[in-house]
């Protein structure tokens, strides 16, 4: 029986392979090519949010602005500068450690409802000192002319080929949060969120667990970001309004908290529904809306369970046959 589960398993993962490996060739139109990379990009800061708020229990409501200084970091040094946006993303990375570090500090006193609006405040201090400082973000106009990445001398100057390097580095960020998810840092986030008077007392440092916590989080964030203005070659400051960082709870509780596919899942979900809804005009807000309320109340698990569910009930009407 594990023999056929194992096999089964090799199964789904390589025909999961081949079908995002073909993918590009099947989808032609490039609007909706733009629609998978923005679904990949989400899926990156989608897992890094579920360190902080789906493992540990600390509700972090300032993904956006992590999510704009990433995009800021990578698009001022690249067009100021000339540098590589290998250069930007690397600077991403650094960024993300600082933010998750200052952003981990003020949960060690502070957490519920005081810690979100800690972290609304930030967000909102990020977008308008984007908009303000226009002598050096470009204020409300924004900044253009983002370079594309650039692998030995092939530019990816395509949605196709960009979308590659998106699959190569989410599949290495998703499994990267996987292992640690599965790891004794896992199960020490997720004692935190259950009971974190408990797990202090079993010699748990609760405090370099949530900074640690932060800065996976900030450095998944910052590094969406960073990808995010290569793909649109243009960011302005106004993208990055409150509504993000809602958005990006919505994905990981919809597809699943804790689950690395649960997050992949609400990020397609939440990126790729709205645009399918745009054929109902005024209305299309409306239905999916509905629909998300539908999903929090029947499959509050999110759409990682329904699986499980399934075999649930096969399982129990095989017994009574």
């Amino acid at each position: 029986m594990k023999e056929n589960k194992k096999y089964l398993k090799i199964f789904l993962y390589t025909l999961l392979a081949i079908v995002l490996l073909i993918l590009p060739e099947i989808i032609s139109n490039s609007y909706y090519q733009l629609l998978i990379n923005q679904t990949l990009i989400n899926a990156i800061v989608v897992m890094g949010l579920n360190y902080i708020t789906g493992m540990t229990g600390q509700m972090n409501m300032g993904t956006g602005g992590i999510y704009a200084l990433g995009a800021y970091g990578m698009a001022l040094l690249t067009t100021k500068t000339g540098l590589s946006p290998w250069l930007g993303l690397l600077l991403a990375i650094v960024l993300g450690l600082l933010i998750g570090r200052g952003l981990g500090y003020p949960s060690l006193r502070i957490s519920g409802i005081y810690l979100a609006l800690t972290t609304i405040a930030f967000a909102e201090v990020v977008r308008l000192l984007l908009t303000n400082w226009s002598d050096f973000t470009g204020g409300a106009i924004g900044v253009q002319g983002i370079p594309k990445f650039s692998i030995f001398g092939y530019t990816l100057d395509t949605d196709q080929k960009y979308y590659y390097m998106l699959l190569v580095l989410t599949a290495i960020l998703a499994i990267t949060a996987k292992r640690i998810i599965s790891s004794k840092w896992g199960r020490v986030f997720q004692s935190i969120k259950d009971n974190p008077d408990a797990a202090e007392a079993c010699g748990v440092n609760i405090a370099q667990i949530k900074i640690l916590a932060f800065t996976l989080a900030a450095v998944y964030g910052c590094i969406g970001g960073a990808l995010y203005s290569c793909l649109m070659g243009y960011i302005s400051s106004n993208t990055f309004n409150q509504d993000l960082s809602i958005n990006y709870l919505i994905m990981m509780m919809l597809g699943g908290i804790g689950s690395v596919a649960g997050n992949i899942l609400g990020a397609g979900l939440v990126t790729i529904l709205p645009e399918m809804l745009k054929v109902l005009e005024n209305y299309y807000w409306l239905i999916f809306s509905i629909i998300m309320l539908i999903f929090a109340i029947f499959m509050p698990y999110g759409l990682v369970s329904v699986p499980g569910k399934i075999m649930r009930y096969y399982k129990s009407k095989k017994k009574r046959w």
